[in-house]
């Protein structure tokens, strides 16, 4: 309740007090969110002669649009509420003639101007036509209100404010009729990090901000954000502020670069206002001439960036600075007059050594790819060559079935012979003892182009090597051991 409306207020009673006759004390507009509810502050005062007529058992009545209790009456708690054209509670005492009502679930057919009415079980039963209250339901919540405050002073939006100086941003909204109850957010563009406090203080909802200013916050836009929970949705409305610093220049890179037979330096300065920059050689301010070349190109509002060209002539020169001021103070920058192998800032530096590591990544990736691919090449190449071996041994054992039968010598023979051809032998199968099989072998020596060698073969490698039934069961017949003949032939 605002000072006009304590002051109204104040005078119908004291009116009440003197004269004691009908009358009441109403909001003259209310504003309501469609979905929400709304308060309808409320006090009457009545004749005294019906003041015995004026018990707990006392009913009060709304009219919408006109004083005719019988075609307007929209709001009856006698009647249920289903059957009711807004749906209300009167929370004040009508005993103490406190008339407070609520609606809730408004919608916009319920604008309009109300009037109450009090009804009891004697005679009073009056109509307040004299005073109304006018009930306007919006949409979409209004806009809160944002004020910016520099050392506790209200200050206009737009109006900038000196970098160290301490700032508030208030953010205030009616708070309405909703529960809950609405809240207040607070973002920024760019986000920078920041803390706020809320409050409610005479149904207004207050938000502040409170921080010293930079220059990192010029030009940053605060945007505050009320949010009602409605039953069915959330409505929401927002207000900004854009914040305005001023601060002293700050010099924010330099770099140096040396060009045939003249050096290059370059300075970027930022300020609020936009500074001015000089270059100052051996303490002495330098301008354009046969020797020195100067040059500024502005890069925002409040950035400059200069650059000076000069001949090597003046390399004997101890001393370079840029000089840079504003209202509200100066920045410099020192650079030695030392010939630079090349451009040389913080930026390229950076750039240069991601550059390299990509570089360096990229030659791993490759060699790793073309030792593997080798790798794969070599065992592929050992597979084939094996699995040509076997079908070669393969084909020799069905070729000599039943006769001597070609093998391949095993892996530490053909290392010893330095990874010689594939050899192949003969190998004549026979029931005989090791002994006769040792005269056959003294026999077979004499040949001018055969060598004879014994091999035991196990049973594992001659039941592998034939398939034949016939042949595996004539091998069984002496399981413990195998003797064969076995002839070298030469590739």
């Amino acid at each position: 309740m605002d000072m006009a409306e304590k002051i109204f207020f104040f005078s119908f009673l004291l009116q009440g007090v003197c004269c004691r006759d009908f009358s009441i004390s109403l909001q003259e507009k209310i504003e309501a969110l469609s979905g929400s509810c709304v308060i309808i502050n409320c006090r009457f005062e009545i004749n005294e002669t019906y003041d015995k007529d004026l018990t707990e058992r006392a009913t009060g009545l709304w009219l919408k649009d006109g004083f005719d209790f019988k075609k307007k009456v929209v709001f009856n708690p006698r009647e249920s509420s289903q059957n009711s054209f807004i749906k209300g509670n009167i929370t004040g005492k009508l005993k103490d003639k406190n008339c407070t009502t609520v609606f809730y679930d408004l919608k916009s057919n319920h604008n309009g101007k109300y009037y109450f009415r009090i009804e009891t079980e004697g005679k009073l039963k009056e109509t307040f036509t004299q005073t109304s209250v006018s009930m306007n339901v919006i949409e979409s919540p209004r806009k809160p209100t944002v004020q910016l405050y520099v050392e506790q002073k209200e200050v206009q939006d737009q109006e900038e404010v000196l970098e160290g100086s301490s700032v508030s941003l208030r953010c205030s909204a009616e708070t309405l009729c909703s529960s809950p109850p609405p809240t207040l957010t607070w973002s920024s563009t760019p986000r920078i990090p920041f803390s706020e406090s809320s409050r409610l203080q005479e149904l207004i909802l207050i938000s502040d901000l409170n921080f010293t200013a930079t220059h990192h916050q010029h030009r940053v836009t605060f945007t505050c954000t009320i949010t009602y929970q409605l039953h069915d949705k959330n409505k929401t409305a927002q207000n900004n502020i854009t914040l305005h610093v001023q601060y002293a220049p700050k010099i924010s890179s330099s770099c140096s670069c040396i060009i045939r037979n003249v050096s290059v330096y370059v300075c970027e300065v930022d300020g609020n206002p936009s500074p001015e920059l000089e270059w100052h050689l051996s303490g002495r301010p330098v301008t354009n001439s046969s020797n020195t070349f100067i040059s500024e190109e502005r890069l925002s509002s409040t950035g400059l960036r200069s650059s000076i060209t000069l001949h090597q002539s003046l390399s004997h020169t101890s001393t370079l600075k840029c000089v840079s001021k504003n209202i509200h103070g100066n920045a410099s920058q020192l650079f030695l007059l030392l010939p630079p192998v090349k451009c040389l800032n913080h930026s390229s530096v950076l750039i240069e050594v991601a550059v390299g590591a990509l570089v360096v990544l990229t030659m791993c990736a490759i060699t790793y790819t073309y030792v593997r691919k080798q790798n794969m090449k070599l065992l592929q190449a050992r597979s084939e060559d094996a699995t040509k071996s076997i079908l070669t041994n393969e084909a020799a054992l069905q070729e000599n079935q039943g006769d001597p039968v070609s093998v391949m010598t095993s892996s530490a023979e053909a290392t010893t012979t330095n990874q010689e051809s594939v050899i192949y032998s003969s190998i004549d199968f026979t029931n005989s003892k090791p002994r006769e099989l040792a005269k056959t072998e003294s026999s077979m020596g004499e040949s001018s182009r055969a060598r004879e060698v014994q091999v035991i073969v196990s049973e594992d490698v001659i039941t592998k090597q034939i398939g034949s039934k016939q042949s595996e069961e004539e091998l069984l017949v002496d399981s413990s051991q195998l003797y064969a003949t076995v002839q070298r032939r030469n590739p």
